[in-house]
């Protein structure tokens, strides 16, 4: 079958198409060279009057894992005051904002034009879960992130002096079992710190019991990924999160990448100075700074949005230290399996407090300053910051300057006193919208298929009716594609889809198949056939999406 949208303006920045009407062909669920097809399509869609994007992809979002689903137990609440979006009607999926179910989590996400989510905080040990639950959510293609850094057989290695390769061997091991799609780190050696009663740890302090520097885990890492030709950079969660000062540690690490590709995630919370009678105030502009001058560096955001939501991080030693503040009083802190940590604390963002007003800005500030869209991913590390369905709010306060400076009048006024933002003229154009949310994320996870409207790609397209209010426009497309098939009309579901999951297989050497069967016999109590995720457990049987990769040396 043929479908044909014609008359829409169309953006697909990766194909050098900015803002040109121009038909789209779909083809079995792929997209075609429309020239090549001078028959009459099967179906005809008129997009008049719309802007036409690739399907969304949100870098960074908790949204399968045991820490989101303690998030869910933790909130009860959420889902009472959210519902799920169609009363039980199409599909009964739940409800919540914060912590929605997984169908929920795909019904709102492809509400807003996304049709890709990936889960950025994957334990090994709760892998197999994950993928179970990320294969529950309808009309999302997703992919998990692997959490190393603190696991205490590669820290092992690295003390112990083994070489790069064997930290290869065994980083490539790891991705395949738990068939995932890159590597993150978590205050690489912070959260083993926590376990041997450790409370910081600076990025060039050495942690207790294996004696290593942040910065050379990270390094360590940085070379492994680099040289396995994963995709997507190292995805770090940097030391000192939520630290005043702690602009100076994100500086350092940025630093010290030595030319090794790094992406800075949820970066708002990374970049606090010490000025001013409050000891708290932005670091967004010497970031930005940096950010500019090292092309090998990209970012999220991780915006904070004002109001309710639910803190979930691998970070124990940073929940640890927020846990006073909850809002409600609760919270839950745990150890997964000595493999990592985790904390969950509700929390309520408000624009009458200073620091929350400071940190809102000092995310938009992050947004404005940085000059290249292709480098900098529109989140709110999703729950921590704000709900993913705060995007479109988010959206128009990048595009619209009389919006933003209105929403900045009404923050805390010592917080306007101490942030940059009213004298940033920049609005975001609808190119640099598509970039950053579709182009720029298929490219860095290294997805051929997805996040432009070429010959060749995913039918997965937005229409979006345009008009002057960005945040009605982006909340609410008049027609969403998934392959090709109808999912979202007017806004609301229509239709539900099973999506794929991404992963990276990279070659290891046999002989850490050996070597880790004999650690998880003495170490884990957990056989490693038993660890390791076959492809038929993988979407029902379908299997994983292998992304390719593409070694150092054979680029």
């Amino acid at each position: 079958m043929t479908t044909r949208i014609t008359g829409g303006r169309v953006f697909d920045p990766t194909n050098g198409v900015v803002d040109q009407v121009r038909d789209i062909l779909i083809e079995d669920g792929r997209i075609v060279a429309a020239e090549e097809h001078a028959k009459a399509a099967d179906a005809v869609i008129d997009a008049s009057g719309c802007v036409v994007l690739a399907g969304g992809i949100d870098l960074h979002s908790h949204i399968a894992g045991g820490k989101v689903n303690l998030g869910r137990l933790l909130m009860n609440d959420d889902r009472a005051k959210f519902p799920e979006p169609f009363g039980g009607v199409l599909c009964g999926c739940g409800g919540g904002r914060a912590a929605p179910t997984t169908h929920a989590t795909g019904c709102r996400y492809s509400e807003m034009g996304y049709t890709a989510a990936f889960e950025p905080a994957m334990v090994g040990a709760n892998a197999r879960h994950a993928h179970l639950e990320m294969a529950d959510i309808p009309n999302l293609d997703t992919g998990g992130f692997l959490v190393l850094g603190n696991d205490d057989f590669l820290l092992r290695m690295i003390a112990e002096g083994e070489g790069q390769q064997a930290v290869n061997d065994y980083v490539a091991w790891m991705l395949k079992a738990t068939q995932c799609c890159a590597i993150k780190i978590v205050n690489p050696g912070g959260i083993n710190a926590f376990k041997f009663n450790g409370r910081t740890l600076d990025f060039d302090e050495a942690g207790p019991h294996y004696g290593l520097t942040p910065r050379r885990i990270l390094n360590t890492l940085q070379r492994a990924v680099t040289e396995l030709g994963v995709p997507h950079p190292i995805h770090l969660h940097g030391c000192n999160l939520g630290v005043p000062g702690n602009v100076k540690t994100t500086l350092a690490t940025i630093g010290a990448t030595e030319g090794w590709p790094l992406h800075l995630t949820h970066i708002q919370f990374h970049s606090y100075g010490t000025e001013g009678d409050r000891k708290f105030s932005s670091g967004a502009v010497e970031i930005a700074e940096a950010v500019n001058a090292n092309p090998h560096i990209s970012i999220d955001v991780g915006q904070i949005m004002f109001g309710q939501t639910v803190t979930v991080s691998g970070d124990l030693m940073s929940q640890y230290r927020n846990h006073g503040i909850a809002d409600p009083k609760k919270w839950i802190g745990m150890d997964i399996e000595m493999d990592a940590g985790c904390g969950v604390v509700p929390f309520n963002y408000r624009d009458s407090s200073f620091v929350n007003a400071l940190q809102w800005a000092i995310g938009l500030e992050l947004f404005l300053l940085v000059e290249d869209p292709w480098r900098v991913y529109l989140t709110t590390d999703h729950p921590n910051g704000g709900p993913f369905t705060s995007y479109p709010h988010l959206i128009r306060l990048l595009m619209d300057k009389p919006f933003r400076d209105a929403q900045l009048a009404r923050i805390h006024k010592a917080a306007r006193a101490h942030t940059r933002l009213a004298e940033i003229s920049r609005e975001y154009t609808l190119e640099e919208i598509a970039i950053m949310t579709r182009a720029a994320p298929a490219r860095t996870l290294g997805l051929k298929d997805r996040g432009h409207l070429g010959a060749g790609a995913r039918a997965d397209v937005v229409l979006y009716r345009e008009e002057a209010d960005r945040e009605a426009m982006f909340a609410a497309p008049r027609l969403v594609l998934k392959d090709g098939d109808i999912v979202v009309r007017d806004g609301a579901v229509v239709a539900l889809k099973k999506g794929r999951t991404f992963a990276v297989h990279p070659p290891s050497d046999p002989l850490m198949d050996k070597r880790m069967e004999r650690w998880f016999d003495e170490a884990v109590g957990l056989k490693s056939k038993h660890y390791q995720i076959a492809d038929h457990e993988i979407r029902g049987g379908e299997g994983p999406e292998l992304v390719a990769t593409a070694p150092e040396s054979a680029r």
